[in-house]
């Protein structure tokens, strides 16, 4: 038995989700409507991590990757995601199928608080724009998350950069600086 899993922020790139649940396997895209994307979760390393915040506007859309997990290995992903801890865990989370257009019901993770004044670190909005990137999100969306300001972390022995480092890696991404800039800027 399994689960439907609706992604926006890190675990939107493979590896990073796989390393955390090996039977994700990707259904395709989807995106929440009334829902913006904030990186104002605060993190236990003091940097904001990626929520979505309800929004009183219809036309606030915020896109993410639909991935089918067994059901095995919620806990895996709750205890990664820190259900409990940051993050409320909704099972009933409606989204819109990008290529059908088909509202279904999945599994996602929401902020229990928010911090609007965090900043993401480098490595941490480098994963999200890589998943974005990936999936082939619209450009307007990897537009806004290049735009987001982040902080460099100087600390390169932080388990969690590490693992993100070699998500990155097993994705040809082995500067994860150059996802934070913005292509008009290499011209």
């Amino acid at each position: 038995m399994s689960f439907t899993y609706f992604a926006y922020g890190s675990n939107m790139l493979p590896a990073r989700l796989k390393a955390r649940c090996s039977t994700a396997r990707v259904i395709g895209t989807a995106h929440a409507h009334s829902f913006g994307l904030e990186f104002s979760k605060p993190s236990k390393d003091g940097s904001g991590k990626a929520t979505l915040i309800e929004s009183e506007f219809q036309e606030v859309v915020t896109p993410g990757v639909l991935f089918e997990i067994e059901r095995s290995e919620l806990r895996n992903l709750d205890r990664a995601e820190g259900a409990g801890y940051g993050y409320d865990r909704d099972d009933s989370f409606h989204v819109t199928c990008t290529s059908t257009g088909a509202t279904l019901t999945a599994t996602t993770y929401l902020a229990s608080t928010t911090e609007p004044k965090l900043e993401p670190f480098d490595w941490y909005l480098a994963l999200v724009l890589a998943g974005s990137h990936h999936h082939a999100l619209h450009e307007d969306h990897l537009r806004r998350l290049r735009a987001i300001n982040h902080v460099v972390d100087s600390n390169h022995s932080r388990k969690g950069r590490i693992e993100a480092l070699e998500a990155l890696s097993q994705h040809g991404y082995d500067d994860h600086h150059y996802l934070l800039r913005n292509p008009s800027e290499e011209q």
